[in-house]
């Protein structure tokens, strides 16, 4: 990846305090509603399932027609905002985004609504990178920037965590629909914002589009899905899912020869050499496997299995939300103070307890205990966030800052959608009174995703922490 000069306060006036968290807080707002809009369909799954007649494949589809064109998008979004200007093109994400909720508010049927929810993801890709490249250029300050990170991740982690929690009570007053419409007014609200407070940045140098690659990875990431989502139907050993593992090796092996042979990359492979960077993308992945498996089979276990309604299930997300609202700030700070190892392990530590509190999962489990695994989970979520991301930032040249960020959201869209399609896969053929156990696998998966985060940790303790 060829580096450019970003506009730095060396070349422009400084941002006054107050106007760095301005901006701050303008582009976290953005970055609440794309982790926000990740989340909230969760909990309505089911009544989007009833009131559109179908059934639990489809209903990946709805979150994952989203998260998968999210995750291809993300770093060309980056590279065009480097080169175009970071807030025009954030404006052109928040009309898209826009657009696209209130096509998904009335649609009428599954294929509209999916293709509406793609058309999200083509918006929300302009939103999640851009946004942090715009703080990270405008506070160059490293330990400012730390707490910054903190900030942001705490936003993120609450709005990902409180999805549930107010999809659930919009379901409860006013249907499925109003999770989308929801959306309309905070996006006219944040356009407003950022015209009147965010300044415009990009790269000096522009770089070529990288359209093979970018083709190459929309495909590898849509097949990979797609199999897993759809697995359980066809058969793991049909033709059709076997084609589907050929497409997804042959892409992936074209995408890197094409990758490296580029002059412009849409993603430098040889970051991934750079163990701190790597195992900051792999962190990311884990982290968002998790918190999407806990997610989704909430969802289904106490909607289905215990037929609870959409607000109950989404409040008993509040000890997730509590967790990650709370610790978030906390381990920016500890980022800032001490380094990203201490964090990390926290991190992995509750979400693995978390898991393992839930592998025995019954009917009549204690919701004590659920509501106990929930805390843990979203205490480790709240921990883990700002560590990778200022890893992952760190890695890369600050000049390619918008590509930083895109790597990093990259990756969580990633695992979010391979959690969202592995959760389904697992209780697919499963019944109200087998769905339980059928959760128990997934469960396993949530801890060893925690347990993941130590050799993260212990990568990520190779860096220095962040000094001014």
């Amino acid at each position: 990846m060829t580096t450019t000069t970003l506009t730095t306060p060396a070349s422009r006036p400084a941002l006054s305090t107050r106007r760095r968290w301005t901006v701050l807080a303008v582009c976290a707002l953005s970055m609440f509603l794309v982790g926000l809009d990740t989340t909230i369909v969760n909990v309505g799954l089911p009544e989007i399932g009833r009131g559109l007649g179908v059934g639990t494949s489809g209903l990946e589809w709805v979150v994952d027609a989203y998260t998968v064109v999210l995750a291809s998008l993300l770093i060309a979004s980056g590279a065009l905002a480097d080169r175009f200007g970071r807030r025009r093109v954030f404006q052109c994400g928040l009309v898209a985004f826009g657009t696209a909720s209130v096509a998904c508010a009335v649609a009428p049927s599954l294929g509209v609504l999916v293709a509406a929810r793609a058309v999200q993801g083509v918006g929300a890709s302009m939103l999640s990178p851009v946004a942090l490249a715009i703080v990270v250029n405008a506070m160059p300050d490293p330990r400012e920037r730390a707490r910054a990170i903190g900030v942001w991740a705490s936003v993120f982690g609450l709005s990902m965590a409180a999805g549930p929690v107010t999809g659930g009570a919009l379901i409860a007053a006013f249907g499925w629909r109003s999770v989308f419409w929801i959306n309309a007014p905070v996006i006219v609200a944040t356009l407003v914002l950022v015209a009147v407070f965010v300044p415009e940045s990009r790269g000096e140098r522009a770089r070529r589009p990288d359209l093979p690659g970018q083709a190459l990875l929309t495909l590898a990431l849509c097949a990979s899905v797609g199999v897993l989502i759809e697995g359980p139907r066809i058969g793991w050993t049909s033709p059709v899912a076997l084609a589907g593992y050929a497409v997804i090796v042959a892409t992936t092996a074209a995408f890197v020869r094409v990758e490296r042979g580029s002059r412009d990359p849409l993603m430098d492979l040889a970051l991934f050499r750079r163990p701190p960077f790597a195992m900051a993308a792999l962190g990311a992945v884990a982290v968002f496997v998790a918190l999407n498996v806990t997610l989704l089979l909430n969802t289904l276990y106490l909607q289905h299995a215990r037929g609870w309604t959409p607000l109950a299930t989404g409040m008993a997300t509040l000890p997730m939300a509590l967790g990650a609202t709370v610790c978030a700030p906390w381990s920016g700070n500890l980022v800032g103070r001490v380094g990203p190892r201490l964090p990390l392990l926290l991190a992995g530590g509750f979400i693995a307890a978390g898991g393992l509190c839930l592998t025995g999962l019954a009917q009549d489990t204690n919701i004590v205990l659920l509501l106990l695994a929930y805390l843990l989970i979203g205490t480790g979520f709240g921990f883990a966030n700002a560590p990778i991301t200022n890893t992952a930032v760190s890695g890369l040249p600050p000049s390619r800052a918008g590509v930083a960020g895109a790597i990093t959201s990259t990756a969580r869209q990633v695992g979010s959608a391979i959690g969202i399609a592995v959760a389904g896969a697992l209780v697919t053929n499963a019944g109200p009174s087998a769905l339980a156990a059928a959760t128990h696998p997934g469960w396993l998966l949530v801890a060893g995703c925690g347990l993941l985060l130590i050799p993260v940790a212990r990568a990520a303790a190779a860096r220095r922490p962040v000094t001014s």
